[in-house]
C-alpha cells in the first residue's frame, strides 16, 4: 500500500472516502453528536463572518461625524443612539461575536473529539478481535511490530487528525464560502480582483500536495518497518545478547530510523514552502485590493468600512489553503494510516465459519483424521494420512522433526484446514461447526507457555473463558503440582508476573500451563512438546501431572520424549506425513522398527548422563 503513488489532494480524497465508507457503520451510531458538532461549527462560522462588521460601523458611521455628530447607520435599532452609546453597543457586539465564535468552536471541537474517540475505540476493538481471528498463515507472514503500529498508532493518528486537521479545514472551507459570497455582494468587481491569485494558488497546492502525500505514505510504511524491527529485537533480546547481535540489530533499526527522519524533514520542508507561497500570493492579493479598493472608495462605489471588511475577509479567505499547507502532511499520514487499518479489516480469514454453523456437540470424544492432505508453500507435509483416536484414549505422536506432528496437532485445533480429506469429532467435520465451540472443547498446552504481565491467578483464570472462583484456581494448581511454588511467591496467587513469565523457571511456567488446562476442563487435551527444555525434576513433575489430566480425556501428545510417549495408550510414529508405526509402546519395541531405534538411542543417552 505504501508503494501506491497518490496525486495530491485529488487522489487523497478517494482514499479518505474509502476509509470513511468502511467507518460508516461506526459513524452512524454517533450521528446525534456529529450533527450537534456540525451545528456548532456552522454557528461558529456565522459568528466569524460577523466579526468585522462592528468595525465597519465605527469607520463608516462614527469616525466621519465626530464626537458631536449624530450617526446614521441605516439600522433602525441603532439609529438615534449617541456616539457614546453606539460605541458601547459596537464594542459589546464585537466581544459577543468573538465570544460566541469561541464558544461554538469549543463545542464543535468537543463534540467531534468525543464522536471520533468513540468511533475509533470501537474500530480498534474490532480490529484487535479481527487480528486474533485471522489464521496462523497470515500471522506467520506478517510482522508483529507493523501490526501493533496499525492497531495502536495508526488508529490514534486517525483520532487526532479528525480533531486537529479535518475539523479546522472543514470550518475554514465554510468560512471561505461565506466570505467569498459576501465579498461578491459588496463589490463583485473588486472580489474578482481579490480572488484572481486563487487558481495559481490551487495549482501550487496540488503540486506541493502530491509530493507531501507521497512522503507521508512512505513515512508511515517506514515507521511500521521500524516498529517491526524493534519488536523482533526486544522479543528475542536474550538470543540477541547471547549471540552478540546488538550491532546488527542497531544497524537495521538505525537505517529505518534515519529514513523516517529524512522523510519527516522533507514533508515539513514542503509544507513550509507551500505556506510561504501562500503568504506571498496573499500579499499580492491584498496589494491589489488596497489599490483598486481605495480608488473605489474615492469614487464612492464602496465605503471605507466596506474596504476594511473586504481586506479582513480576504486574509481569512486564504486561510483554508494555508491550513491545507499546514495540515497536508498530517492528512497524508492519516489517509495512509486509515487505509492500512481498512486493509487489515478487509483481510478475509481463510478459516471462516459457514453461515449458521452449529456448535460442536461432543457426545463421546472420538477424534478422526480421514485421508488428510496438507502442505506448506507447495511442499506436502501430510500425504493421505488417516488416524482415528478412540474416546478417552491417549495418543503420543513422535518421529523426526518435519514429519508433520505439529501440523496434525494444528489441524485438530483447526488452526488450519486440510487441503483434502477431513478432520472430525464424533462424526462432525470441524469445518462445519463454529470455531468458538470447537476451541472450547480443547485444552491446549504449547511448547512455550505464554504468560502475561498480570497476577498468577489472572494468568490461570484467563484459560477458563469465564469468571472462576479462587478456590477453583487453587484446586487446578494443586492438580498441576503448582500450588506450593505459587504459595511461596511474595504475594502468592496475587503476585504479578514479569512479561512472558520471565521471573519463573521453565518448569514453573509449564506447570501454570497445566493448571490452565485443568481449570478449562475440556474433553480433549492437546500437548505440544510439553517436557522440552525441562530439568529432570521438573520433567518428572510435569509428566506426572499430564497423566493425571489425561484421565478421562481424549489426549494427543506431540513429543520427542519417548519416556513420556511410553505411558500413552498408543504411540504413533510419523515419517514424511504418513503413519509408519502404530501400536502400544511394548508392541513397537517388539517390532524393532524406527521407534525401537529411537528408544534405544534415548535410553543410551540417559544412561550416559546418569553415569556422569
Amino acid at each position: 500500500m505504501a508503494g501506491k503513488r497518490p496525486d495530491g489532494l485529488r487522489k487523497s480524497i478517494p482514499g479518505l472516502r474509502r476509509v470513511l465508507a468502511h467507518l460508516a457503520p461506526y459513524i452512524r451510531g454517533q450521528t446525534g453528536l456529529i450533527a450537534g458538532g456540525a451545528g456548532a461549527m456552522i454557528a461558529a462560522v456565522l459568528a466569524k463572518l460577523a466579526e468585522p462588521w462592528p468595525l465597519k460601523i465605527v469607520i463608516d458611521h462614527v469616525v466621519p461625524v465626530g464626537a458631536d455628530g449624530v450617526p446614521g447607520t441605516g439600522i433602525a435599532a441603532l439609529d438615534g443612539l449617541t456616539i457614546q452609546m453606539l460605541l458601547i453597543v459596537v464594542a459589546v457586539g464585537l466581544v459577543l461575536a468573538i465570544g460566541l465564535r469561541a464558544l461554538f468552536e469549543y463545542l464543535a471541537t468537543i463534540a467531534f473529539a468525543l464522536a471520533g474517540a468513540r468511533i475509533l475505540t470501537r474500530v480498534r476493538g474490532d480490529l484487535f478481535r479481527h487480528l486474533q481471528a485471522l489464521p496462523l498463515s497470515f500471522h506467520q507472514s506478517a510482522r508483529t511490530g507493523d501490526l501493533t503500529v496499525r492497531l495502536i498508532s495508526d488508529i490514534g493518528m486517525l483520532k487526532e487528525t479528525a480533531v486537529t486537521a479535518l475539523m479546522p479545514l472543514a470550518v475554514n472551507t465554510l468560512v471561505l464560502a461565506g466570505m467569498v459570497g459576501i465579498m461578491l455582494w459588496i463589490d463583485w468587481q473588486l472580489a474578482l480582483i481579490a480572488l484572481a491569485p486563487l487558481p495559481l494558488l490551487w495549482l501550487s497546492t496540488v503540486k506541493f500536495g502530491r509530493r507531501i502525500q507521497t512522503v507521508g505514505r512512505k513515512t508511515r510504511a517506514t515507521e511500521g518497518q521500524m516498529a517491526a524491527t524493534a519488536s523482533e529485537a526486544l522479543a528475542g533480546i536474550r538470543t540477541v545478547q547471547a549471540l552478540g547481535l546488538e550491532a546488527g540489530m542497531q544497524q537495521s533499526f538505525a537505517g529505518a530510523n534515519d529514513a523516517a527522519l529524512t522523510q519527516d524533514v522533507k514533508a515539513k520542508r514542503l509544507a513550509a514552502g507551500l505556506e510561504r507561497l501562500v503568504d506571498l500570493l496573499l500579499a499580492g492579493a491584498i496589494a491589489l485590493v488596497l489599490y483598486f479598493g481605495a480608488r473605489s472608495v474615492i469614487d464612492g462605489r464602496i465605503t471605507p468600512g466596506d474596504l476594511l471588511v473586504f481586506i479582513t475577509y480576504l486574509k481569512n479567505t486564504f486561510r483554508p489553503v494555508r491550513s491545507y499547507a499546514k495540515y497536508s502532511a498530517r492528512l497524508a499520514k492519516a489517509t495512509a494510516a486509515g487505509e492500512r487499518v481498512v486493509e487489515l479489516l478487509q483481510t478475509q480469514s481463510s478459516l471462516p465459519d459457514r453461515p449458521g454453523a452449529p456448535a460442536l456437540a461432543v457426545s463421546e470424544g472420538a477424534l478422526a483424521f480421514e485421508d488428510v492432505r496438507f502442505g506448506h508453500g507447495g511442499r506436502p507435509v501430510l500425504d493421505g494420512l488417516s488416524l482415528r483416536m478412540l474416546p478417552g484414549q491417549s495418543v503420543a505422536l513422535t518421529g523426526h522433526s518435519g514429519a508433520g506432528k505439529s501440523t496434525l496437532l494444528g489441524l485438530a485445533l483447526r488452526l488450519s484446514d486440510p487441503e483434502a480429506g477431513r478432520v472430525n469429532i464424533d462424526g462432525q467435520d470441524l469445518r462445519e461447526v463454529s470455531r468458538d465451540s470447537l476451541r472450547r472443547a480443547f485444552a491446549f498446552i504449547p511448547q512455550e507457555t505464554v504468560l502475561f504481565r498480570a497476577s498468577v491467578a489472572e494468568n490461570i483464570a484467563i484459560a477458563a473463558g469465564r469468571k472462576v472462583a479462587r478456590s477453583d484456581i487453587v484446586e487446578a494448581c494443586r492438580l498441576a503440582a503448582a500450588h506450593d511454588f505459587i504459595a511461596a511467591l511474595p504475594e502468592g496467587y496475587d503476585t504479578v508476573l514479569a512479561e512472558r513469565g520471565a521471573s519463573l523457571s521453565a518448569g514453573q511456567r509449564q506447570r501454570l500451563s497445566l493448571a490452565r488446562a485443568a481449570l478449562r476442563d475440556a474433553p480433549f487435551l492437546v500437548l505440544d512438546e510439553p517436557t522440552v527444555g525441562l530439568d529432570a525434576k521438573s520433567e518428572a513433575l510435569v509428566s506426572a501431572t499430564i497423566w493425571r489430566l489425561a484421565k478421562g480425556r481424549t489426549t494427543l501428545i506431540v513429543t520427542h520424549d519417548l519416556a513420556l510417549a511410553a505411558r500413552a495408550d498408543r504411540v504413533i510414529v510419523l515419517d514424511d506425513g504418513r503413519v509408519t508405526e502404530d501400536g502400544t509402546h511394548a508392541e513397537l519395541l517388539a517390532q524393532g522398527g524406527a521407534y525401537s531405534g529411537l528408544w534405544t538411542a534415548q535410553q543410551g543417552g540417559h544412561d550416559a548422563v546418569a553415569a556422569e
